[in-house]
C-alpha cells in the first residue's frame, strides 16, 4: 500500500519503520526541517511504564485545584484559555471516576509494558546506539509524600513490578549525588525502568526507515487532507507556491495537537488539547556531582535524567496560553528541583555553561489512551493523543497500527484504543 504518514515525530517516526518494515510504500509530511523537532525534542526521557496512567483518575480534580495556587504546583493554568481547552477540562472532569480510570489504566500500562518490549527489541536488532541509562527512581522528601505514592505502588504490585520501596540513605547509595542537604525520608526505586534520548532515537530509526525506501518530505505544511481518494494536499514552507495533492492508499494522522484541525474538515472531531510541558538541559559539570540515571521528585513531579554528558530537568503541565510563550514560574520550578538535589552537576549561568530551555505542546485526550487505529472515515487512521507519554508508548503504538493496517491481529488487546470511542 502507499501510505502517507503525517507529522515526523517519534509516533510519526516509529509507525514509518514498522510500516516500512512491512512493505508498504511509505511517504512522511513534516512542517519543521527534521524529524523530533517539537514535542519530542527535549522530553524527560523516563520509560517507566508502571508510572504511565491517565490524568482522568479519581481525585484528581481536586489535586489540580490545590496545584494552582501552590508557587511550584505542576500544574498551571495560563491565559488565553480557548474554548477548546475549557471543553477538554469538561470532559476530562466527567472521566475522573473510579470505572472509567481502572479500564484506561490497566490499558495504557499494557500498551506502555508492550511499548518498552518493542523498543528494546529495535534498539537491539538495529544495534542502535543512543544515550540511555538504566533505572529510575522517585524521591520522597517527607512522611507526606511517603503516603502520597502508596496508591500508586498497589498498582505495581498488582502489575507484578519489582520496585524497591527503600529508605533515604539506601536512594543515595544508588544515586550517590543527591544533595546530602535536601530531606529525604526514603524513595521508589524501580531498576527495570530506564531513560532514553527520544529525539537520538527518533532521528536513528528516522535513518533506518528511509534505508528500507521511507520517503521524508521535511519543510512540508499539510494544508487538508481528502478522504475518497485518500489525498493530501501540501505546499513547502517556504515560498508561495500552489498547494499540490498527492494520491494514496491510506493516510496515518500523527500531527500532535495539529491533527484534531486537519480531521475536523472530514467529520472526525478529536477532543485534543495541548498540555505544555517544559525542560531545560545542561552540559555535565562533574560526573560525580550528576544523577546516574533518572529521578523524579514525587512533590513537584520533576524528572531530572542523565542524558549522556547532559542533564535534562523536565516537568510541569500547563494548559492554556501559547508554545512561543515561556511562562517563568514553570523553570523556576526545574531550576529549584534540580538545585535540591544535584546543585552542582551542571554547567550553566556563571559557571560558564549553556542552557537549552524547551516548552513542548503534548497533546492531550481528556480520558488519557491514545487513539490508535482506523477512524469512521475510510482510507483515515489515527495514531494520536499520548500526552506526556508519546516517547513510552510509542513503538508499541506503531507496531500495533501496522498490525491493523496490515490485517493482523496487533500483540495486544488494543479494543481502549480504537477511535471508535469518538462516537461513543
Amino acid at each position: 500500500m502507499r501510505v502517507a504518514i503525517i507529522g515526523a515525530g517519534i509516533i510519526g517516526v516509529t509507525t514509518a519503520y514498522e510500516l516500512s518494515r512491512d512493505g508498504h510504500e511509505v511517504t512522511v509530511f513534516e512542517r519543521r526541517a527534521a524529524a523530533a523537532e517539537e514535542t519530542s525534542f527535549a522530553n524527560a526521557g523516563i520509560v517507566a511504564p508502571g508510572y504511565v496512567t491517565p490524568w482522568a483518575a479519581p481525585g484528581m480534580p481536586q489535586k489540580v485545584l490545590k496545584h494552582l495556587f501552590s508557587a511550584h504546583g505542576p500544574v498551571k493554568l495560563a491565559w488565553p484559555l480557548s474554548a477548546r481547552d475549557l471543553a477538554w477540562m469538561w470532559r476530562w472532569w466527567r472521566a475522573c471516576d473510579a470505572e472509567t480510570y481502572m479500564a484506561t489504566r490497566r490499558q495504557l500500562q499494557q500498551l506502555a509494558f508492550y511499548s518498552r518490549e518493542r523498543l528494546h527489541h529495535l534498539t537491539h536488532d538495529l544495534q542502535l546506539q543512543y544515550d540511555r541509562s538504566d533505572g529510575f527512581m522517585v524521591l520522597l522528601r517527607d512522611a507526606q509524600d511517603q503516603a502520597m505514592v502508596q496508591p500508586g505502588l498497589a498498582v505495581l504490585r498488582e502489575l507484578g513490578i519489582a520496585f524497591h520501596e527503600v529508605p533515604g540513605h539506601v536512594a543515595r547509595a544508588v544515586e550517590p549525588a543527591l544533595n546530602p542537604d535536601t530531606p529525604l525520608v526514603g524513595a521508589v526505586h524501580v531498576p527495570g525502568d530506564e531513560v532514553g534520548n527520544c529525539r537520538q532515537f527518533a532521528l536513528l530509526l528516522k535513518d533506518e526507515a528511509q534505508a528500507l525506501g521511507c520517503r521524508f518530505e521535511f519543510n512540508t505544511e499539510v494544508e487538508r487532507i481528502e478522504a475518497q481518494p485518500s489525498r493530501v494536499w501540501v505546499r513547502p514552507r517556504q515560498g508561495n507556491g500552489t498547494a499540490e495533492a498527492q494520491t494514496f492508499d491510506a493516510i496515518v494522522l500523527s500531527a500532535g495537537v495539529h491533527s484534531a484541525g486537519l480531521a475536523r474538515p472530514l467529520g472526525v472531531r478529536i477532543p485534543l488539547t495541548a498540555v505544555y510541558g517544559h525542560s531545560i538541559s545542561m552540559a555535565v559539570r562533574e560526573d560525580m556531582d550528576a544523577p546516574v540515571s533518572g529521578v523524579m521528585d514525587e512533590r513537584y513531579k520533576v524528572a531530572i535524567s542523565r542524558m549522556g554528558q547532559r542533564v535534562r530537568v523536565a516537568g510541569g503541565a500547563e494548559i492554556g496560553g501559547r508554545a512561543d510563550r515561556h511562562g517563568k514560574h514553570a523553570f523556576d520550578t526545574l531550576h529549584k528541583v534540580l538545585y535540591d538535589w544535584f546543585p552542582g552537576s551542571a554547567r550553566h549561568g556563571r559557571t560558564g555553561g549553556q542552557m537549552q530551555t524547551w516548552k513542548g505542546a503534548r497533546p492531550m485526550l481528556p480520558e488519557g489512551p491514545p487513539l490508535v487505529g482506523a477512524s469512521a472515515v475510510p482510507g483515515l487512521w489515527l495514531n494520536l493523543g499520548h500526552g506526556s507519554s508519546g516517547w513510552a508508548l510509542s513503538c508499541g503504538s506503531a507496531r500495533v497500527l501496522a498490525d491493523q493496517l496490515g490485517g493482523r491481529n496487533p500483540g495486544l488487546d488494543a479494543t481502549a484504543l480504537s477511535p471508535a470511542r469518538l462516537s461513543a
